[in-house]
Parts: C-alpha cells; structure tokens; sequence
C-alpha cells in the first residue's frame, strides 16, 4: 500500500456530490489502461473521501445512493476512469503517445487513399498528424475523436472512409443492454421497439468498424441478433 505522502487524490464529481480517492498515480494509470490492480496496491487509504485533506468520510448510505454498492474496488475504479486524477506530467505525456498511435493504427485500419484504393501506412498518419497539428486528449476514448481527427488530416492526406448501414434486430431479452452498447458503434439512422419487446435499428458505421459491431452484437445478444447490411 503506497504511503498517504506519496498518493494523489482521485476525484469525481456525481449525484451532487464530491468523492475522493487517495491513490498510487502508478497503479491509477494502470486502472485507467484497463488493467486489474488489487485494491491494497492501488490505494493508501481504504476509504472514500468527501475531502481526502480534511479526512472528511463519505458515509455508506451515501456511498451506496451515489455507485449502487458499497465496494471500495469499485467504486474507487469509477472514480479513477470517470473523474479526474492528478496525474504526472510525464505520465499523461505516455498516456498521449499511446493514444496518438492508437488513432492513428485505427485510421490506418478504416480509411483508404482514395487515390490507390489502399490504406495508408500508419507512419505516414502519424507524420500527417504531426503536420496538421491534431492535439490527441489522452483522457478521450479513441472512438471519440478519430471522426474529427479524420477531417483534420484531409487537406494533408488523401482520406476516403467507406461506410455501411447494417439493420439489427435484437430480442427482448437482450433489447436493453443491447440497445446501452451498440449504439456508441455508429450514428443511430433509425431506432424503434417492438410491441414484443425487441429493439430494432438501422445503425450507420464506417466499413471497419463491421467485425467489431458483429464482434459485440453476437456477445450481448448471445449470438441471437438478427443484422443484415442494407444497401442504398
């Protein structure tokens, strides 16, 4: 367990309220990389903080009203990818150049130069990104800023993403979570529920993006999704 002197404080603002985690910077960027780190590594204190400085305790019923639990793994990993730590410099500085490359392999994969019908080298990408000046935010999703780095680097680097629209229809049983993680994949053209339950919808996604959208609809729904690609 690191020491308090050595922690930095993890914060999340959530239902009105202020919450607080003291935490080992090393293991929080673990946490926010997707990585499993055991609880006593993580954190100096076992507790949650309204202010960690005053040592003012958040209460379980509140604690419970907030996450829905009262599990201090959980609830201290919410904060750390939900909100905001005090990270070093230098780690938010690897935290960007992994997140450029990660951008940049992602648009190697989806676009094409529309001039060879083939993909772009991904150094290449990255040397356009360089030139265009695009600024990656280490703390946003990939798939949050691809689109708009995309049109950044047009004027620079011939860019052509195709794109598919795929009809899904999901069973009732499976309409909820569904419906919570597919939409995300790609922009929602059209969407209703059936007076069975199901949910169906006509989503619009980059043509790359289609093994990862089958990936996921066939894990949620357990493999009983119904899609088909329409063609305009």
């Amino acid at each position: 367990m690191i020491s308090v002197e050595d922690a930095v404080i993890a914060r999340l603002d959530s239902h009105g309220e202020h919450f607080e985690a003291m935490v080992d910077p090393d293991k929080a960027l673990e946490v926010k990389k997707g990585e499993d780190v055991p609880l006593d590594d993580l954190v100096a204190v076992d507790e949650i903080f309204e202010d960690s400085e005053k040592g003012e305790r958040v209460s379980d019923a509140d604690l419970n009203s907030a996450f829905g639990t009262n599990d201090t793994k959980e609830i201290v990993y919410k904060i750390i990818r939900d909100g905001e730590v005090q990270l070093t410099t230098e780690q938010r500085r690897e935290m960007r150049e992994e997140k450029r490359k990660e951008i940049a392999s992602t648009i190697a994969r989806r676009a094409v130069n529309p001039q060879t019908d083939k993909p772009h080298p991904k150094k290449r990408i990255e040397n356009a990104m360089d030139e265009a000046g695009v600024h990656v935010d280490e703390m946003k999703d990939v798939e949050d800023q691809v689109s708009e780095i995309i049109d950044k680097l047009k004027p620079i680097l011939p860019l052509s993403v195709e794109e598919v629209k795929i009809a899904v229809r999901v069973p009732a049983e499976h309409a909820g979570e569904a419906s919570g993680k597919l939409r995300n994949i790609g922009k929602i053209e059209k969407e209703e529920w059936g007076n069975d339950g199901s949910w169906r919808v006509v989503i619009k996604m980059p043509a790359g993006m289609q093994d990862k959208f089958y990936k996921k609809a066939n894990s949620v729904t357990k493999g009983e999704a119904e899609t088909k690609i329409i063609e305009d």
